[in-house]
C-alpha cells in the first residue's frame, strides 16, 4: 500500500515537472504592461535582472545548472547588497577584498613574464578572455544574498523602505510584513496567505521554509519573530492554471526564472518531499493601500 503510494505521489510530481516543461513561455512585455502599476513595475524590475543572467529557466527544484553563469556578474551581487543598508556595506566590503585578491592572484599567474605585468589592470584585458580570468560566482554564494535581490527589486521599483523593509534575510522583512498586515490588513501592503488557498499572481512573492523543521503554517511565525529562520522568496512573474512563474536570487548561484507546478485553479502544488516546503505567498496590494 505504501509503495504504491510512493509511486503514484511520484508520478504525479514528474507528470506535473513535465506539464512545465511545454509550459508557456516566459512572460511578454505586452503581458507586464497589462499588471497594474506597482505589480507591472515589479515584475518588469525582475524580468530585466533575470535577462541581465542570462535568462535561465529552471523547471522545479534541479540540482544543477544547464550553463555557468558569466563570473563578471560578480558587480550584480555587490548592487543587490547595496540595497541593505544595515549589512550590505559590510559584506560588500568583505566580497570586494576577496575578489581583489583572487584577480591579482589570478592576472599575476596568467601574465606574460616581463617585468610589470603582474600590476596589469583587469580593463586591460581582452573581453573575450575576461571570464575566465575571473572567480567563479558561486564563490559569492555565502551569505546568501536571495532576500538582498528581493529587496533590490522592490527599492528599483520605488517601493519605500517603511512599506517593504529591505533585509538580508527573508525573515528580516517577513516578520515586519505579517506584523503590518496583522495590525491593519485593509491598509497592509502585503498580506500573507496559505499557499494551498491562495493563488498567487504576478507580483507577488512566493516563498518557502529551508529549514531542518519547517513550520506547517505561515502563523507559526508569529510565534518566532524576530529569531533567524532559514527562508528563500521568489518574485512571482506569471501565474495561472498549471504553472507559476517566479524569479529568485541565488538559486543555484544566479538569478534565474522558476518554472512550479500548479493545479488547475492556479494553486502552487506542493514541494517534493525533499525539498523546502512553500510557507506562505506575500499577496502584494500596494496598489490597493493608501
Amino acid at each position: 500500500m505504501a509503495e504504491g503510494l510512493r509511486g503514484c505521489l511520484v508520478g504525479l510530481a514528474t507528470l506535473a515537472l513535465a506539464a512545465c516543461a511545454s509550459a508557456p513561455s516566459p512572460p511578454q512585455p505586452e503581458d507586464v504592461a497589462a499588471l497594474p502599476p506597482w505589480r507591472g513595475r515589479l515584475v518588469a524590475t525582475a524580468l530585466a535582472e533575470w535577462r541581465d543572467w542570462g535568462g535561465i529557466v529552471l523547471d522545479g527544484w534541479p540540482e544543477a545548472l544547464p550553463r555557468e553563469a558569466d563570473p563578471r556578474l560578480y558587480d550584480k551581487v555587490l548592487l543587490y547588497w547595496n540595497a541593505v543598508p544595515l549589512d550590505g556595506p559590510g559584506v560588500i566590503r568583505r566580497h570586494q577584498q576577496v575578489h581583489d585578491a583572487l584577480v591579482a592572484g589570478l592576472m599575476q599567474a596568467s601574465a606574460p613574464a616581463f617585468p610589470g605585468a603582474a600590476a596589469y589592470a583587469l580593463e586591460a584585458v581582452p573581453a573575450e578572455a575576461a571570464p575566465p580570468m575571473l572567480p567563479s560566482i558561486s564563490l559569492w554564494a555565502y551569505p546568501a544574498w536571495s532576500a538582498a535581490f528581493i529587496s533590490h527589486l522592490m527599492s528599483m521599483a520605488g517601493v519605500p523602505g517603511f512599506v517593504f523593509p529591505p533585509s538580508g534575510s527573508h525573515a528580516g522583512y517577513l516578520d515586519p510584513l505579517l506584523i503590518q498586515a496583522g495590525a491593519a490588513p485593509e491598509r497592509a501592503a502585503f498580506v500573507p496567505h496559505d499557499p494551498g488557498h491562495y493563488a498567487p499572481r504576478a507580483g507577488d512573492l512566493l516563498c518557502a521554509d529551508r529549514s531542518a523543521s519547517p513550520l506547517l503554517h505561515w502563523q507559526e511565525r508569529l510565534g518566532e519573530l524576530g529569531q533567524f529562520r532559514p527562508l528563500h522568496c521568489d518574485l512571482v512573474v506569471a501565474a495561472g492554471a498549471g504553472q507559476i512563474q517566479a524569479v529568485g536570487g541565488n538559486v543555484i548561484d544566479v538569478v534565474a526564472l522558476r518554472r512550479f507546478p500548479a493545479d488547475r485553479s492556479g494553486l502552487v502544488l506542493p514541494a517534493p518531499p525533499d525539498k523546502a516546503p512553500f510557507l506562505v505567498v506575500l499577496e502584494n496590494r500596494l496598489d490597493l493601500s493608501p
